[in-house]
């Protein structure tokens, strides 16, 4: 896929839906993904090697990247260089977007199941639309908000499934998975705001290039703990997982995410997280072996519905934005 630049043509309304659909896709598949993994390999453990492996991924993929002519932004922007106050922005959206996101993920899911867990980053939405409204982004159309409070109900019917109590999963690991999504709802603001300073590739690259380094000691103290303790042995499935983690979820998925970003507002984009939790629940069914009701289907419908509401509301202001 072509990476077109925020003065380019902006790309069809099915590029974009396909892009967002992969993007759902595999950002569900990651709640499976991390669960197999944390059945072998310690939380702190494998959240911290998940952040530094992706920051080692992406060094390749960076510098091939760079001698294509889709990239030709990010080619430039590096032979020009960056000043100090590059690198300091890479270093806070790197904690945000990378650290605080990816890690609280990872050991939040450890402490609680998959529908909580998606339930809570489903709420994600609000927290950005909130945000990017006190930054000064975005406004609260009356569409966005009626969009949100449908999906934001379809998501409440999902975890009345399994209950919202002190006794359905663990507080611990409800905040730590909320904190997460918080951090990722601030990520998403500041990330857009930088959106067209910065191109898709050195966004994603130098987000996780900073959030690599900031991790690197604890993942060093972590590895060292594993080998002492002669811990390595872990079947195929465990490193299977952290690959998918690091490489598909937490890498690729930023480009496809920050590429969106140039031609949907955040809240827009955000609100496809609602996508989460139904596709998490029949992930969970087909996976985990879980029962569906109607309930299931009841809130995935309202889910699917607030989206929608949502798209119809953008498609209907760019129109009006192109009638002469």
């Amino acid at each position: 896929m072509k990476i077109a630049s925020s003065t380019g043509r902006t790309p069809s309304r099915l590029a974009i839906a396909a892009a967002i659909s992969l993007l759902v896709v595999v950002w569900a598949v990651n709640f499976i993904a991390a669960k197999i993994g944390l059945l072998y390999l310690p939380p702190l453990a494998m959240a911290s090697f998940r952040v530094v492996l992706a920051g080692i991924v992406m060094v390749p993929v960076y510098f091939y990247c760079l001698r294509l002519r889709a990239f030709s932004e990010a080619a430039d922007l590096r032979r020009r260089g960056f000043a100090a106050r590059d690198l300091w922005t890479f270093s806070y959206l790197g904690f945000f977007g990378v650290i605080v996101n990816q890690m609280c993920f990872t050991i939040g899911l450890y402490f609680t199941h998959v529908g909580h867990a998606a339930v809570i980053v489903g709420l994600g939405p609000i927290y950005i639309l909130v945000l990017a409204v006190l930054f000064g982004l975005e406004r609260a159309a009356g569409h966005k908000v009626v969009g949100m409070l449908i999906a934001l109900v379809g998501v409440g019917v999902l975890a009345s499934e399994n209950g919202i109590s002190v006794h359905s999963a663990s507080i611990e690991g409800d905040a730590i998975t909320m904190a997460g999504s918080i951090g990722f709802a601030v990520y998403a603001v500041l990330g857009k705001r930088m959106a067209g300073k910065y191109d898709t590739l050195t966004m994603t690259a130098f987000n996780h290039f900073a959030g690599a380094l900031i991790v690197l000691p604890l993942a060093t103290h972590e590895a060292w703990a594993l080998h002492s303790a002669h811990h390595w042995q872990f079947p195929w499935r465990a490193w299977a997982a952290l690959l998918y983690m690091a490489v598909f979820t937490s890498a690729l998925a930023y480009v496809f995410y920050f590429w969106l970003l140039r031609y949907l507002e955040a809240s827009q984009l955000s609100a496809f997280i609602y996508l989460l939790p139904v596709l998490a629940t029949i992930l969970g069914i087909v996976w985990l072996g879980e029962k569906s009701s109607w309930n299931q289907v009841l809130g995935g419908l309202m889910a699917l519905g607030g989206v929608y509401w949502i798209e119809s509301g953008r498609a209907a202001v760019v129109k009006a934005n192109t009638v002469p």
